[in-house]
């Protein structure tokens, strides 16, 4: 306390001019018209730029957001085209395009928004890992898109984590099919780029042409039918020459991914369990007519 006082009156001068000083200025911009609008202007554009900065931080950090937003409606966008499809199937009798059993199908899927926070690119074997687990309803299994194509499958589940087999792991086989042609096979990646996989099994009767797309066939309960998964770059013939192989440009850039969805198939898969109890069932039943 003395060493205060002591201060205090050591630079009592130097207070006394700065009160000066601010009592100065008040009277200034108070009694002066010109000096008080500019004294106003400036400190407008001061505040001005500080609100400005405060506004492009919160915009910076609600992109986040915005981003799973736009991946999610662009999935049920996907969606939507296909439901279009299926009226002018109806309408013009063209069987080509989308059945109406398999839209229905579509009906019973819902997404399950996710941020990736590790992904690889460079082993034959590639993993990605999301920000969601079992708590928020995802299940190994369960299809993995964005808002461009495919993505993958469900390998393992957390209860707040989730691994994803990609479509670049050497292990992934997702049934695709040329769209609007109705050829189907299988889709594998075999190391190398990041954007280019292969289509096996398209058979040497199929026409269809370069850059025609390649979409998911529906013929599985983990992918509804019709989403993108890339253009056809080039064809080749299989080693047995029975079939063709595609090269696929992939429409998913699996080196820039961030936000994805998870295809919850709840209904599907109750559907494909009871059709097991039952195939089981009469199993059982055959098996005890046998004895």
């Amino acid at each position: 306390m003395k060493n205060l006082i002591e201060f205090l009156a050591k630079c009592n001068h130097w207070f006394v001019f700065i009160l000066l000083e601010v009592i100065s200025f008040i009277l200034l911009f108070q009694w002066n018209s010109y000096q008080g609008s500019v004294f106003f202007s400036s400190a407008n554009a001061v505040a001005g730029k500080f609100y400005e900065w405060d506004a492009d931080i919160e915009h910076l950090f609600s992109l986040s957001k915005v981003n799973q937003e736009l991946t999610q409606r662009n999935a049920y966008l996907e969606h939507e085209v296909m439901d279009l499809a299926s009226n002018l199937t109806k309408a013009t009798g063209d069987k080509s395009l989308m059945k109406s059993s398999q839209l229905e199908m579509l009906r019973t899927y819902r997404l399950i928004p996710a941020e990736v926070v590790n992904n690889s690119l460079n082993k034959r074997d590639n993993f990605i890992t999301l920000d969601k687990g079992s708590a928020d309803g995802i299940k190994k299994d369960m299809g993995v898109v964005c808002g461009t194509g495919v993505v993958g499958i469900v390998y393992l589940t957390s209860l707040h984590y989730s691994v994803v087999i990609p479509v670049l792991n050497s292990q992934s086989s997702i049934s695709v099919a040329i769209q609007k042609r109705g050829y189907f096979g299988y889709l594998h990646w075999t190391g190398g780029p990041s954007n280019v996989a292969y289509v096996d099994d398209i058979p040497l009767h199929a026409h269809f042409k370069l850059h025609d797309q390649i979409v998911t066939s529906g013929y599985s309960s983990v992918f509804p039918p019709g989403i993108l998964v890339g253009t056809i770059l080039h064809v080749y013939n299989s080693s047995d020459g029975l079939s063709y192989r595609l090269m696929i440009k992939l429409a998913t850039d699996f080196g820039n991914l961030r936000d994805v969805c998870v295809i919850d198939d709840t209904v599907m898969q109750q559907q494909l369990q009871v059709l097991r109890a039952a195939q089981d069932s009469i199993k059982e039943k055959e098996g005890g007519d046998e004895n």
